[in-house]
C-alpha cells in the first residue's frame, strides 16, 4: 500500500510526505513531480500553488519525462483527495 501524494492525489508514494515529527521524505511524486522538503520547504511552494501551476501545465506525468501508467487519471487523483468537483466518468 502507498502513502497519498497531497499535491495531485497519486496513491503510490513510497514514505509519508512527512513525517509525524514534521520532516520531509525527500520523495518525488513521479505524477506531479513535487518533491517534499525542496518544492515547499526550499522553494517555497505551498501544496495548492504548485498544484494549480501542474493543472495549468496540463497535469503532465513525470514533466513529460516518461510514460505514465496504463489507467492513470490525474482528474480521478485529485477527485480523491477533494481538489477538484467534477461528475465521475459513466
Amino acid at each position: 500500500m502507498g502513502y497519498v501524494c497531497p499535491v495531485c492525489g497519486y496513491p503510490e508514494l513510497e514514505e509519508p510526505p512527512r513525517s509525524t515529527s514534521g520532516g520531509a521524505s525527500y520523495e518525488i511524486c513521479p505524477s506531479c513531480g513535487f518533491q517534499f522538503g525542496v518544492t515547499d520547504d526550499d522553494k517555497g511552494y505551498s501544496y495548492d500553488e504548485w498544484r494549480g501551476e501542474w493543472r495549468r501545465q496540463g497535469m503532465p506525468w513525470d514533466k513529460r519525462c516518461s510514460t505514465p501508467p496504463v489507467g492513470w487519471d490525474p482528474v480521478e487523483q485529485l477527485r480523491r483527495i477533494g481538489a477538484i468537483s467534477l461528475p465521475r466518468k459513466t
